[in-house]
């Protein structure tokens, strides 16, 4: 887990902060929430909001200081166990916790672009256990659709929980799934009591924007709440069609989405953990397509982080997004677009930080390696620089002197292994070189790397009961389900 002390990057004055602030307030008690879940109607109903309700569907007008107070009872921050202590995570303050790509159909390795397989969902898994800069594979890595649909959760569950040990994702496309999800970690932690003194997951609930909570994210939503696990609540804005185009009328919707889904979590359970999200990008207005690393979604990017802060929340944004079809240089400049700013504006939980290639349907091996890389120099770099009176080295100026040179100074031989990061992907070869080993470009690198870490992937230990235990588990429900 990273710690990012560095000073955040903040870009909103605070008049331009008052008046978003008026603007959700309208959002909220004028124009309103839909919620797809008679109970969250209910719930809402009991707490005094106005509800306008049809067919277990209704409207929301919120009062925008009731919503606040119940922002209020949310942590700023708490922990999310593994099952390797040493990879627990802190969630909040200057912590900073990264998981790979979520939710792409298809797989992209080399010139091959098909759909996604579960060994696919297993060796990306691997790849995320084999990277320190990587604090969790997150949860649906990838799509794979040869297993079936109804309890492919089990599986990608088992997966995450059995290759890795650090922190996972749970599983929302139902209420269902949601507690499979928690009993299967129930399984993994030692009991429920375990996992709601720390919660054991994290889960991505997506608004269905503009201002529309739907049935099946609600049910996921409610289940992770009542067991205190952690839930993202994140609205789903690209500008021009999920918002409007403009930013600040996007930051304004997006703290309406947030804040009432959390003002939920909270009536479900006071002081549950949850996490104010963010997915905030623009479509291109010629051809309607989602574009990714733009102006906008970084500026976006950086207002969520100071907006975050102001209420007192944990923060989800950012990540290596790019709309680019291959590993080019079209995706590195718009993944570093994007994650240079998550980094400046202190982000807490960063999904999508390694493998996003296509706007999000396609997990990539090359760039799921050269977003680690980035991933790493951007944590070096973001490392506060330590001035001593050893760093100032006017022992190696005493010894050069004038014209001379570094190279072989006492000074320079004493630290020369470790004074500069080290890529792991970059070549830095002369030509002739390069060409000798191959003329190989960076995702060609990369590929090597993704092959090399696999080969030499080792699974981490686990306990032989609590593996039977969770087989058991997952063979039984497959055949509940009818798979």
């Amino acid at each position: 887990m990273f710690r990012n002390t560095m000073p955040r990057y903040e870009i909103l004055s605070a008049d331009a902060m008052d008046t978003l602030d008026a603007g959700w307030r309208r959002l909220v008690s004028e124009i309103g929430v839909e919620f797809g879940s008679a109970r969250a109607l209910e719930l809402f109903r009991q707490a005094g909001q106005k509800v306008e309700e049809s067919d277990g569907h209704g409207v929301v007008r919120f009062d925008p200081d009731f919503v606040l107070e119940q922002v209020a009872k949310a942590p700023r921050s708490f922990d999310v166990q593994a099952r390797n202590p040493a990879n627990t995570v802190h969630i909040g303050d200057d912590a900073m916790v990264f998981g790979a790509v979520y939710g792409a159909p298809f797989v992209r390795e080399g010139d091959v672009r098909r759909d996604a397989k579960m060994e696919d969902f297993r060796n990306l898994t691997r790849l995320a256990q084999s990277f320190p800069a990587l604090d969790s594979a997150g949860g649906v890595i990838c799509e794979p659709e040869d297993t079936p649909l109804d309890s492919r959760h089990l599986d990608m569950t088992y997966a995450l929980q059995t290759l890795t040990d650090k922190i996972y994702m749970g599983n929302v496309v139902s209420g269902v799934n949601a507690a499979d999800t928690i009993a299967m970690t129930e399984i993994l932690f030692g009991g429920r009591a375990s996992i709601e003194a720390t919660p054991a997951t994290i889960s991505i609930i997506n608004c269905n924007s503009p201002l529309r909570w739907d049935e099946r994210m609600l049910e996921a939503q409610l289940a992770y709440s009542e067991a205190n696990q952690a839930v993202v609540l994140t609205p789903f804005l690209l500008m021009g069609a999920m918002s409007p185009v403009s930013i600040p009328a996007t930051l304004v919707q997006q703290i309406a989405e947030a804040l009432t889904g959390v003002a939920l979590s909270q009536l479900v359970r006071p002081g549950c953990p949850v996490i104010f999200g963010s997915f905030l990008s623009n479509i291109d207005m010629q051809s309607g397509s989602p574009c990714f690393g733009t102006p906008e979604s970084a500026i976006g990017l950086l207002c969520t982080g100071q907006i975050a802060r102001r209420f007192g929340l944990p923060v989800r944004s950012g990540g290596g997004l790019t709309a680019s079809q291959t590993p080019d240089a079209q995706a590195g400049y718009e993944s570093l677009m994007t994650m240079l700013p998550t980094f400046l504006a202190g982000i807490n939980w960063v999904m999508h930080a390694a493998g996003w290639l296509e706007a999000g349907l396609v997990t990539s091996y090359e760039k799921f390696v050269l977003d680690v890389q980035v991933l790493e120099m951007l944590q070096h770099e973001f490392t506060p620089l330590e001035i001593d009176e050893a760093s100032l080295a006017f022992d190696a100026h005493d010894e050069v002197r004038h014209g001379g040179h570094f190279l072989g100074a006492a000074h320079t031989m004493e630290r020369f292994r470790t004074c500069f990061y080290r890529p792991f992907v970059n070549s830095s070869e002369n030509y002739e070189r390069w060409m000798r080993n191959g003329a190989k470009d960076a995702a060609a690198r990369a590929r090597d790397v993704a092959h090399k870490k696999l080969d030499e992937y080792e699974p981490p230990p686990l306990d032989d009961a609590i593996r039977e235990e969770l087989t058991e588990y997952v063979t039984r429900r497959r055949r509940e389900l009818g798979d």
